[in-house]
């Protein structure tokens, strides 16, 4: 992916940094250059309008945009990403207390399964955190 073109875009910029604060530079870096000839523009879509974009606006602070995403990403059921976004949650100031309050309102909205594949991932990060 052509990086050095991309980063004179103001959206696609932006997006970088954010991503990048969010869910670590190595994992960005790393999703960026590993994007071959059918991912590099989902790659790019992702940086410059999710997380430039949405990400980027003055709206909703991001622990706010954190609190919202583990919801709607464990409603989703997607523990790939999921496991992302709770580091991303921790990194944007969310406590493993928030994490929970989250997921048992998941429980309660989206479903128990929902939940206890939330709670699972959720265990997970922490356990690699605490090492």
């Amino acid at each position: 992916m052509d990086i050095e073109q991309e980063e004179r875009d103001a959206s696609f910029k932006k997006g970088l940094e954010i991503r990048r604060a969010v869910l670590g530079a190595d994992y960005v870096d790393r999703s960026i250059a590993s994007a071959d000839e059918f991912t590099e523009d989902f790659q790019r879509l992702v940086t410059k309008y999710a997380w430039g974009e949405i990400w980027g606006r003055p709206g909703l602070d991001r622990r706010t945009r954190s609190f919202l995403n583990l919801a709607m990403i464990a409603a989703l059921n997607r523990p790939h990403e999921l496991k992302l976004h709770v580091k991303g949650a921790l990194t944007n100031g969310l406590s493993r207390a928030d994490i929970r309050e989250v997921f048992l309102q998941v429980a309660i909205y989206c479903g128990v399964p929902a939940a206890i594949d939330s709670f699972r991932v959720a265990r997970e990060v922490f356990e690699e955190i605490d090492g």
